[in-house]
């Protein structure tokens, strides 16, 4: 053990690891400054002294599973950390106390495994019309920026899947890339989170401009639906029903905030998640092999159907790893609404914890080799059953873990599958990539890829 890490393993207990220590890394590389503190503290929690802001941060699985699960009423998702994000999504599904225990009962029903299973044949559909639209790029030999095109394929999946016919292909347009900036933008509010919201930040502006345009797409669909909620199971009706009885300024900005929230959290994960893919598999072709042959064998060279998911068994634990090292949800916070202790620290009231699975995953106590891409960690008995419970939660923890994440492994295996049955992707990227701190984990750097068509691919 090094002496700094001593050094912090003795100021977890017993002070703050002061400003000068802290503010630069944070500021340079966040995403990985909080890994390396985690790891140097062998999981102990640590204070930072930011001047007016002085969180913990909480790594070990013990204290994760203690914060998200035993005692998470006192640990609720609230405090200026959360304030960017309410700005963009309101108090919904993301939020904590009534609005999200309302949101949550509503929604539930509709991210089962049975559910999100009955809507994997109008997935498969979407992605094949999305893919045959990449075949032009392909002939052309043009590189793509693979987040944008992925964004755009998992947002119109998402929006037949779960929006029904009720956003127009234009409207559709202007949303994804919107909650895409919206999404970004307020990574100086989170890097700051004690900079009052008069205070301009870089990002503020746009940041604006793009929940300005989510507005304009979103309200006008929720007040269409309280007038005529109909009978479907898309989310709008679903949730119109449910607050037929609700004040109507109150129970439209409800609505509006819930859609925006389960659409970004469906949306962003997959598109996130699939971005950091395609480089990792460039730089792991013995993985990318074993992916390509199970494609051939599965799906061959038609396109790809509801009945693949089951037998696509590498590929779910080459996600399951890929979600260990680039969690989209990289940073969970919560405040401690009463005293409490984690281990022998005690935690004042109004503190905030940060909680992130990034750092977690890395924890060399909890997992071999952690800095290396190996999806055999995920394999039948690669040791899942010995592993605590908190040293993986890609998706949270307790009552709040996401509900979206049966869409996940429904939607991502499919597009990729769907992609591999025709093209062989080329990558562009520089290395190494570094995570930006947005309200998912994303490559800072442009991801770029040129998709090779195969011989006798799959055609829609």
């Amino acid at each position: 053990m090094t002496s700094e890490a001593i050094d912090i393993h003795r100021v977890a207990r017993r002070s703050a690891l002061p400003l000068r220590r802290t503010l630069r890394p944070l500021l340079r590389d966040p995403v990985n400054a909080l890994a390396g503190f985690a790891r140097q503290a062998r999981g102990e929690v640590v204070r930072f002294n930011l001047g007016p802001f002085r969180p913990y941060l909480v790594s070990h699985p013990d204290h994760v599973q203690h914060v998200l699960r035993h005692d998470w009423e006192n640990h609720p998702r609230e405090g200026m950390l959360w304030k960017p994000v309410e700005r963009l999504a309101g108090r919904s599904i993301i939020s904590d106390g009534p609005d999200w225990e309302s949101a949550r009962r509503i929604m539930q029903p509709l991210f089962t495994t049975r559910y999100v299973a009955s809507l994997t044949r109008d997935m498969a559909e979407t992605i094949n019309e999305g893919l045959t639209a990449w075949e032009p790029y392909a002939r052309a030999g043009r590189w793509i920026d693979i987040y944008e095109e992925m964004s755009r394929l998992v947002s119109k999946t998402v929006i037949r899947v779960l929006f029904g016919s009720k956003i127009s292909l234009s409207d559709a347009e202007r949303l994804g890339p919107a909650y895409g900036i919206a999404a970004t933008s307020f990574a100086s509010r989170l890097l700051l989170p004690f900079a009052p919201d008069w205070i301009p930040l870089p990002g503020d502006r746009a940041f604006m401009r793009a929940v300005k345009t989510i507005d304009e797409v979103v309200m006008p669909l929720v007040r269409q639906a309280r007038r005529e909620p109909g009978d479907g199971n898309d989310i709008i009706s679903a949730l119109a029903r449910a607050r037929r009885d609700e004040e109507d300024a109150a129970a439209e900005r409800r609505i509006r905030d819930d859609l925006v929230s389960i659409y970004g959290a469906s949306v962003e994960t997959t598109a996130v998640a699939l971005t950091w893919l395609w480089p990792t598999l460039h730089d792991h072709p013995e993985v990318a092999a074993r992916m390509y042959e199970e494609v051939e064998t599965v799906v061959g060279r038609g396109p790809v159907d509801a009945e693949c998911l089951p037998r696509l068994t590498y590929m779910k634990t080459v996600f399951s790893e890929l979600l260990r090292l680039y969690p989209p949800g990289w940073i969970l916070p919560r405040m401690a609404a009463k005293p409490s202790r984690l281990g022998d620290v005690p935690i004042e009231a109004g503190s905030t914890l940060l909680i992130s699975p990034f750092a977690t995953h890395r924890l060399e106590g909890f997992w071999d080799r952690p800095e290396e891409f190996d999806p055999e960690r995920f394999a039948e008995g690669g040791g899942q059953e010995r592993r605590h419970r908190y040293a993986y939660f890609p998706f949270g923890g307790g009552p709040h873990v996401c509900i979206g994440q049966h869409l996940f492994y429904a939607e991502a295996p499919l597009m990729v599958a769907g992609l591999l049955a025709r093209f062989r992707p080329q990558v562009r990227a520089p290395r190494p990539l570094t995570p930006f701190p947005a309200a998912s984990l994303r490559p800072k750097e442009l991801v770029e890829v040129r998709l090779v068509p195969l011989a006798g691919g799959a055609t829609a």
